[in-house]
């Protein structure tokens, strides 16, 4: 890698440092010796391959992790703590961060349990859910003299008026990253950690996203993200690079050359190992109709979801799936995965049988891959990495029988296929994101079905992951019959072998 030419600069006031500290979370050590600082009015873009410390430095900032050695300061606590008033004796900087993960936290309205993956299509447990109104009416703010973002603000900037009667269970992916950010910032923080902003949001709020940050900051507000070396906004002041766990360099944005970090376009796919793969099941069943629908229409109280939609895939047919954030696309999808009972009140087929014939939701599950932002939100992260994918065998969410030899062997040979295969032992809440994703990727290929739906597949994942997907997308499809609906708000993950559209736009056929 090229190293940056350091930029003289005037003595700043710190504002956040971290001193040859080592952090620990649980058993393992994520960082040693690990140096990084801010300075008042700088906001840092932190850029590097999947698994090189970006989200575990928002977290050790944002006071997650354990510091073993060395110190962590909060300077604008001391600037501030007299300004605050004591609070049981927490910490000022508790108040004073915000940190927007990639993975939500929200609760059911009686605070008993977490959401879980289905309840968004059940009508009476969605109803046990916090409005987006009534979400952001319930976050505390820090009582700070220069208070500056308010509940109108956020609602105006991140577009969410339209959204104030709407349950959180049902947001799109999409909306929920607005959600959180907006709820972030009415908490008027000193520092704002955001990882992996842009994720799950369309073309048009990406390109808002500028305008966005850029009143964020000049609210006074100091900005550490976790980005996309392709994505870095312009209110960025510098960068830092973070590789192998450590912060291999940093420079400012005027110095910081974005061609260095160009991924390699070369990509190798073991051809003759994938179609191994794809042809141990000799019984692979030929349908003519994997999806038919006839003017369906999905509505919850006095809100059109889908309106009308006429949608007609046959076996071998490679789709994209399109449209904006809040569209349609999840409970469209939600139909041909078995998850939304209102299939029943509608003229829709699935593997030439139309539903309400007598299949049940497992027999059509075990016909579909399927992975989405909203199944990675939700899925249990106790088991084993190599479990999770075992468990796609069984429309399981995680293993909950005996692990089988023989399918055990095949989920590892598909790790490797997705080069992940060092993870195989590892739970899957303590592996990167990314490779979280690449897990459930794997679990979705792994019964060979008939028909695969990639939701948003390459979220979070860097360049050359994103590569590789794409190649083993079009290798796959090239070697079997395998039917295909792809969504992504990106152009360019768009598999060669997708060659149908269908785009939607507020419940309709666009």
């Amino acid at each position: 890698m090229t190293n940056f030419t350091p930029t003289k600069q005037a003595i700043l006031k710190p504002y956040f440092s971290i001193n040859n500290a080592t952090v620990r979370f649980l058993n393992n050590v994520l960082f040693k010796n690990l140096t990084f600082k801010i300075n008042k009015g700088e906001n840092w873009a932190l850029i590097g391959q999947s698994g090189s410390g970006k989200s575990a430095l928002l977290q050790t900032i944002a006071g997650r992790f354990n510091i073993t050695g060395g110190n962590i300061n909060y300077h604008f606590e001391d600037e501030l703590l007299n300004k605050l008033p004591d609070d049981n004796g927490t910490s000022a900087k508790t108040k004073l961060i915000a940190l927007v993960e990639p993975k939500h936290h929200f609760r059911n309205l009686s605070n008993t349990t977490d959401f879980y993956y289905q309840q968004r299509y059940n009508s009476s447990d969605s109803e046990d859910a916090l409005t987006v109104d009534n979400y952001l009416q319930s976050i505390k703010s820090a009582p700070r003299p220069d208070t500056w973002w308010t509940h109108d603000k956020v609602l105006t900037l991140l577009n969410l008026h339209q959204l104030r009667d709407k349950q959180l269970i049902k947001l799109s992916n999409g909306e929920t990253k607005r959600l959180m950010l907006a709820a972030a910032l009415l908490k008027n923080p000193v520092l704002l950690l955001l990882d992996n902003p842009l994720t799950g949001l369309d073309v048009k709020t990406r390109q808002e996203f500028n305008g966005i940050i850029k009143q964020i900051t000049a609210s006074g507000i100091n900005l550490i993200i976790a980005t996309s070396v392709h994505e870095i906004p312009d209110a960025i002041t510098h960068v830092a690079v973070l590789k192998d766990g450590a912060v291999a360099n940093e420079c400012t944005r005027a110095d910081f050359n974005p061609e260095v970090f160009n991924e390699t376009t070369t990509d190798n796919i073991d051809t003759a190992e994938l179609s191994a793969l794809l042809n141990g099941d000799k019984t692979a069943v030929t349908y003519n109709h994997i999806v038919q629908m006839d003017k369906v229409h999905i509505q919850y109280g006095n809100k059109v979801v889908l309106d009308g939609i006429n949608w007609e895939i046959k076996t071998g047919d490679r789709w994209a799936l399109l449209g904006p954030n809040g569209a349609g696309k999840s409970t469209l999808l939600s139909l041909i995965n078995g998850d939304n009972p209102q299939a029943y009140a509608n003229h829709i087929v699935l593997f030439d049988k139309k539903r309400g014939t007598g299949e049940s939701i497992w027999d059509i599950k075990k016909k579909i891959g399927f992975v989405s932002p909203e199944l990675h939100q939700y899925f249990p992260t106790d088991n084993s990495c190599l479990q999770v994918i075992e468990s796609g065998y069984y429309d399981t969410l995680g293993l909950f029988r005996p692990s089988n030899a023989a399918r055990a062997a095949i989920a590892l040979r598909w790790m490797k296929t997705l080069e992940i295969d060092q993870y195989a032992r590892t739970l899957l809440k303590n592996i990167p994101a990314s490779a979280q994703r690449l897990c459930l990727l794997a679990r979705a290929l792994i019964k060979n079905p008939a028909l695969l739906i990639f939701d948003e597949p390459c979220q979070g994942m860097d360049d050359h992951q994103q590569l590789h997907f794409k190649n083993l997308v079009d290798t796959l499809c090239s070697l079997s019959n395998v039917t295909l609906i792809y969504v992504t708000h990106y152009q360019h993950e768009i598999p060669n072998s997708v060659d149908k559209v269908l785009r939607l736009d507020k419940g309709q056929m666009a």
